[in-house]
């Protein structure tokens, strides 16, 4: 345990931690937008699942990652349009619909990973960016300034999702939507439009969330999220739908899976406890989960469809 508390391990756990935090806020960030206007996405782990898919193969065949991150952010967009449709237009419910587009994301990009790859190839992955000066600085240049494009876009999006939301009239508008769509459009806002905003904000996060985690990764396998993005969709109730309650969420989780593989790395978990050791993320995140969201009210048209006149 002692070889843990050394400034060099303790560096680089924190320096994972916020790198493993990536993809769940960015991810996270994306279904607190939507569920404050009254849409709850529980299919972010599929549309995850494609756009990872998607960025790692652009990836592999043009080796441009500039290139991979637009695929797999507009593989999210265009999930988002297909979870709209359902949704918006046609009105299915919100958890019975997400669960579909967890199952086909889950299931088409293993078979698109089956037919074009076959099996795991590496391929070119994020690297570190250095903010000059700032990394610099001992100790936390290396911890803070250190990090991928992706890592610094994504916790850029934390202000900038709070000022959306609670600076601006669309701000406004999503969350007089999330909270009561009936008196929101008696006053001329078009709770259809958005909503289809919104859901299609989030799924584009979504999309980048994948492409955050392939890209850093450098390989993509079957369930390569390993249900990330249900865990994004708690953190979001975790956050009582703040983007720096998700964030400070996100790091949570990141920093304890940090943690568990730098133990496992030192030998201070045993390898026969090894799997249940991997759990603990989850457990983490459960249990301040629960204290938490006894405290918190969710906006109160979650998951209810609108019809105008209805």
């Amino acid at each position: 345990m002692n070889d843990f508390f050394t400034s060099a391990v303790l560096i680089a756990t924190i320096t994972a931690a916020i790198r493993l935090a990536t993809p769940y806020l960015l991810a996270g960030l994306g279904e607190a937008i939507g569920q404050r206007s009254g849409v709850l996405n529980l299919g972010v782990d599929g549309v995850m699942l494609l756009s990872a898919f998607a960025a790692y193969y652009t990836a592999l065949e043009t080796d441009s990652l500039l290139l991979a991150t637009l695929v797999g952010v507009t593989t999210g967009f265009v999930m988002g349009l297909i979870y709209g449709l359902i949704t918006v237009v046609f009105q299915a419910a919100q958890g019975i619909s997400g669960i579909g587009i967890y199952l086909f994301g889950l299931g088409f990009s293993d078979l698109l990973f089956q037919k074009l790859v076959g099996s795991p190839k590496p391929t070119k992955q994020l690297s570190d960016i250095s903010i000059p000066f700032l990394a610099d600085i001992p100790t936390i240049g290396e911890m803070f300034f250190q990090h991928s494009y992706l890592t610094y876009f994504a916790f850029v999006c934390v202000p900038l999702a709070t000022f959306l939301l609670m600076k601006t009239p669309f701000g406004t508008t999503i969350r007089a939507v999330g909270e009561n769509p009936e008196a929101a459009d008696s006053l001329g806002i078009s709770v259809t439009r958005t909503r289809w905003i919104t859901i299609l904000i989030g799924n584009t996060m979504a999309g980048l969330a994948g492409t955050a985690l392939v890209l850093d990764l450098g390989i993509f396998q079957g369930n390569i999220t390993s249900g990330l993005g249900f865990i994004a969709v708690a953190l979001v109730y975790f956050g009582a739908w703040r983007p720096s309650g998700v964030m400070a969420g996100a790091l949570l989780f990141g920093f304890v899976s940090s943690i568990v593989l730098q133990w496992k790395t030192l030998g201070i978990i045993p390898r026969s406890a090894s799997d249940l050791a991997s759990m603990a993320p989850a457990v983490v995140t459960i249990i301040a989960l629960v204290v938490v969201a006894q405290r918190i009210r969710p906006p109160a048209a979650l998951t209810k469809p609108f019809s105008r006149g209805s």
